[in-house]
């Protein structure tokens, strides 16, 4: 049977919306296929249950940043190989869903603590970290490069009683991102 990707990104993306709104455990399949105007049926031939659907949001966005970990192994560890992993993953940030992916794992830490992909996601996160310094750098470098990357993350939460643009908040953040990175 031919899979329908519409319905599952469909799927996806409303179940994230209730992942974030009211939290994962209280959200059910039921309303997740009624928001859809769907049956439990249908939406059970994507998904069986919610962690199914957590599992697959987690793994687009693990395949994404393998791939730029993947990227990151192969090149020189200069300062600006840096500064373009940093470029890079914000505007990766700012493509699909994965700003709100990473909404919902803040916003859902208890109920997925202990979940394995979590495991997995601070796993990639720490590899993109570990390129960013080097053993010999000074405690302070190693922080501040280290911090590059969750100030990305961070800005939307910091910022988000700010009457700003979503790019003006990416841009502010990408700025002061880049100039934590030294060498």
């Amino acid at each position: 049977m031919r899979e329908h990707p519409d319905t599952r990104t469909r799927i996806q993306e409303t179940a994230l919306t209730f992942f974030i709104e009211q939290g994962y455990e209280a959200t059910s399949l039921r309303e997740i296929a009624e928001a859809l105007g769907v049956t439990k049926a249908a939406l059970y031939y994507h998904f069986k249950t919610k962690d199914d659907i957590v599992l697959s949001l987690a793994e687009d966005r693990s395949r994404t940043i393998g791939e730029l970990v993947s990227w990151a192994e192969e090149q020189p560890r200069t300062e600006e190989t840096r500064r373009e992993l940093v470029r890079r993953y914000s505007r990766d940030l700012k493509q699909g869903r994965h700003r709100q992916i990473i909404r919902f794992f803040e916003r859902n830490q208890t109920s997925l603590k202990n979940h394995p992909i979590m495991e997995k996601a601070r796993e990639h996160i720490f590899q993109l970290v570990d390129f960013l310094v080097d053993p010999d750098d000074p405690p302070t470098t190693r922080l501040r490069n280290r911090m590059a990357l969750f100030v990305l993350h961070s800005a939307w939460f910091v910022m988000r009683d700010e009457t700003l643009a979503d790019d003006e908040v990416e841009a502010a953040a990408l700025e002061v991102a880049l100039d934590l990175v030294r060498r």
